[in-house]
């Protein structure tokens, strides 16, 4: 099938999970043997995946407010367009179903953004924040609502998705991670390894809270178990207000950007997540099976990410509680290998490329010739997208007459 796959951002792999997620669809779709193209509107980088050298995917920096995309997917005719979460499909959406009406609109969240911001307006004024009272989830599940399909990374945010806004279950499908077989033999042992790390993009606010949280309220309590201990702090992005954390007199050492993260993890004991607000799944923890490094979690970490499956070392959420696992954990050599071998259990039976990587076309197949019938049963989104996409379509027509006489 002809599909075409929009992106928030040039995807990055080594700098955030997102990027690794949108070339996990794109491996999945070219081992179908897809026809892909790939559209952007944001600059890339020099980070940004070279998706026409190394995957031979035709690419194309698009524009928004520009009438000129209109002509150019009508020229490209996809069946599938795949939209990199919902703000790129308000901002293209109602031209798709324009220019190419026959299309799929499908839409990949990443996370469920209006769960992550109510969390973080939770944690900051110590109030329940309900999912559906945030503006943007009136945003978010409106797109949701206006497209075919929607790819989910969580089980526990389709469950939500289902109690919380009534969402009609062939509206969403569940494609988590797809990750390769950890390699166990090739990773070095517990006495070949030593120290804490924690790993993420500086970009993404909870994990920039965490780091903060950890050097505040976690790691001195980890240093006061183990006085020669370190943790390198890896990410993407580093600001500066994050550069002054930086105190190797103290063992917390701020690293920057890991180029390859399962081989960086992997030289480490104990992988830290003591995220406190966020939604969707970690692809922190995810790199920490395949490096065979045990991480100590917290609640928001973990979540989505077990199954039935047992996580093998604490969850913890009281920073002494998760110091103190962390510490347990580093020096116990027995308690690390259970957790580690949890973790290659968790890869390997809850997220293989082997299950998953085929699974995509056949969803998204399977909803490209159902889509007629579903769009007849889906009120919602023909309200939203005869409304809502009527004054989006008409902001952005005035937005481009403006600029064209500027």
């Amino acid at each position: 099938m002809r599909c075409l796959i929009i992106g928030k951002v040039w995807p990055e792999p080594t700098s955030s999970a997102a990027g690794s997620r949108t070339l996990q669809i794109v491996k999945s779709l070219q081992e179908a043997d897809w026809d892909l193209s790939f559209a952007c509107a944001a600059q890339e980088t020099a980070y940004s995946a070279d998706l026409e050298a190394e995957w031979g995917i035709p690419c194309h920096p698009i524009a928004v407010n520009d009438s000129s995309f209109d002509r150019w997917i009508a020229d490209l005719d996809p069946e599938v367009v795949v939209f990199d979460r919902f703000m790129t499909e308000e901002q293209f959406g109602w031209r798709v179903e324009k220019s190419v009406p026959g299309a799929l609109r499908a839409l990949d969240t990443s996370d469920l953004h209006c769960l992550r911001m109510a969390r973080h307006e939770a944690m900051k004024t110590g109030n329940e924040t309900s999912v559906s009272s945030h503006p943007i989830a009136l945003r978010e599940i409106a797109s949701l609502y206006r497209c075919d399909l929607t790819l989910m990374i969580s089980e526990y945010e389709i469950h939500l998705l289902e109690t919380e806004f009534e969402i009609k279950d062939f509206l969403v499908a569940y494609w988590p991670f797809a990750l390769p077989d950890p390699t166990e033999a090739l990773l070095p042992s517990f006495d070949q390894r030593r120290d804490f790390v924690m790993i993420g993009s500086f970009l993404h606010e909870p994990n920039w809270d965490a780091v903060r949280y950890c050097s505040e309220s976690i790691w001195p309590k980890i240093r006061s178990l183990l006085p020669k201990a370190e943790l390198h702090v890896y990410g993407s992005y580093l600001p500066d207000k994050a550069k002054r954390l930086h105190q190797p007199e103290l063992g917390f050492h701020l690293r920057g950007r890991a180029e390859q993260a399962v081989e960086t993890l992997s030289h480490y004991r104990v992988n830290l997540a003591p995220l406190r607000f966020g939604a969707g799944l970690k692809g922190k923890l995810a790199d920490g099976f395949l490096a065979g490094t045990p991480s100590l979690a917290s609640p928001i970490a973990a979540e989505g990410m077990t199954g039935s499956l047992p996580w093998g070392s604490e969850i913890c959420e009281d920073p002494n509680a998760f110091a103190s696992a962390s510490a347990s954990l580093h020096e116990d050599p027995l308690a690390w290998t259970k957790a580690q071998q949890c973790g290659f259990a968790i890869a390997r039976q809850r997220f293989s490329e082997r299950e998953w990587l085929p699974r995509l076309p056949k969803l998204l197949s399977e909803a490209f010739s159902k889509r007629w019938e579903n769009r007849r049963s889906n009120f919602i989104g023909q309200l939203l997208r005869h409304h809502q996409h009527r004054s989006t379509e008409f902001m952005s027509r005035w937005i481009e007459a403006k600029n064209k006489r500027a």
